[in-house]
């Protein structure tokens, strides 16, 4: 399990990579990024899930 030292450490070495200011763009992108994770996943649950067969509603008809 990761510890708040090892935590501290790699966040000080991200910081002295990339520097504070791109920090806040980093976390933005990946905000951004799960929104549409989920949003795809919602659009996906509503298109019709797979059948223990393989096949979705629309690959019935």
């Amino acid at each position: 399990m990761i510890g708040t030292t090892e935590i501290l450490i790699i966040g000080g070495v991200i910081v002295l990579l990339f520097g504070a200011a791109a920090i806040p763009k980093f976390t933005r992108a990946i905000g951004k990024a799960k929104g549409e994770f989920e949003k795809g996943m919602q659009d996906s649950k509503s298109l019709g899930t797979p059948t223990e067969k393989g096949e979705s509603e629309k690959e019935k008809k």
